[in-house]
């Protein structure tokens, strides 16, 4: 019995790699394209990965990856019992926390909300002006928020007092209690309307007889955005969840090396991108700084998996 079965399954699999082969040589054409792609990312993203053997080395510029000694996981412990472990741990997940919670859900939000916009002419308006401080560098970004932070005229501190909530300029920019609203705030003006374009574009492909039949039944425009529009691009929502989950160490660098370069909210703002560029490459501890970036590449390929595993149960994932 079980030698028929064999004999019946083996020449269908044999067939499925046939048609699969011969499918494949039917499109060699386009296939070639996608060989570029995969030379790129291989010159760039692949070969350089062996410069992670010098967390595992004391690594020495002029003997080289071959000639330094190996240490194995001595700058993994040393980072691990460092005294700013858990104050770095501490910060990158308490705002990329902050980033999931808000700047997540914020483009979604405000392509729903220019969805039911008739004007298209202020829709065009708001779209642009949404736009435009994702193309800022964040240095010029940075120049904004110390206009509008600063003690010395700054524009909020003028606005506070003018209306009496405040007697005396607060100096938000150098109190720690007050960094993690700035760095989520600017991120948030900077990147939503960028953000929110791959929304828009999934809400345009949504068929428009959907939301006349649910017209025709009644349902209010409240009741179509929760019953049409934000289940037909939920597998887009899903798919950003999980890539901003397997980002979750990126808390941030430039904003927060700006921003947070105050040596009084160190506390607050450093987080392990910072840290390993300021304890590892400004100190030229090279072996030290590859051990803790790849600690988070680690995690983060963790994080990207879990998220993928859960996702996959709603039919959505990346893989």
């Amino acid at each position: 019995m079980s030698s028929q079965l064999e004999n019946n399954v083996l020449p269908v699999q044999k067939r499925k790699s046939d048609s699969k082969l011969l499918r494949f040589l039917g499109q060699w054409q386009v296939q070639l394209m996608i060989f570029p792609g995969l030379l790129f990312i291989f010159v760039f993203n692949y070969i350089p990965m062996y410069g992670v053997l010098m967390s595992f080395q004391d690594y020495n510029i002029f003997k080289g990856f071959f000639a330094s000694e190996w240490v194995g996981f001595k700058h993994f412990d040393a980072f691990f019992h460092s005294r700013d472990f858990v104050t770095v741990i501490r910060n990158t997940l308490v705002i990329s926390g902050l980033k999931l919670l808000i700047c997540f859900p914020a483009p979604i939000i405000l392509a729903l909300m220019l969805n039911e916009v008739n004007k298209m002419f202020f829709k065009r308006i708001v779209q642009t002006i949404s736009y435009l401080p994702h193309f800022l560098s964040w240095v010029i970004v940075v120049g904004f928020v110390n206009s509008i932070l600063s003690v010395d005229n700054g524009s909020l501190n003028i606005f506070l007092q003018s209306i009496g909530l405040i007697d005396q300029p607060i100096n938000f920019l150098s109190e720690a209690e007050h960094f993690w609203t700035i760095i989520i705030g600017t991120n948030l003006w900077k990147e939503i309307g960028f953000s929110s374009i791959v929304y828009i574009a999934a809400i345009a492909g949504i068929n428009p007889n959907l939301y006349e039949a649910a017209a025709i039944d009644g349902a209010s425009r409240l009741k179509q955005i929760f019953l049409i529009t934000i289940p037909s691009i939920m597998p887009v929502i899903i798919i950003f969840m999980i890539l901003n989950i397997g980002n979750l160490l990126n808390a941030g660098f430039e904003d927060l090396l700006l921003l947070g370069s105050h040596p009084i909210l160190r506390d607050v703002a450093e987080v392990i991108d910072t840290y390993s560029y300021k304890v590892g490459l400004m100190s030229q501890r090279y072996s030290y700084a590859t051990a803790v970036g790849l600690f988070k590449a680690v995690i983060s390929v963790a994080l990207l998996t879990l998220a993928n595993t859960l996702a996959r149960r709603s039919g959505n994932s990346l893989w």
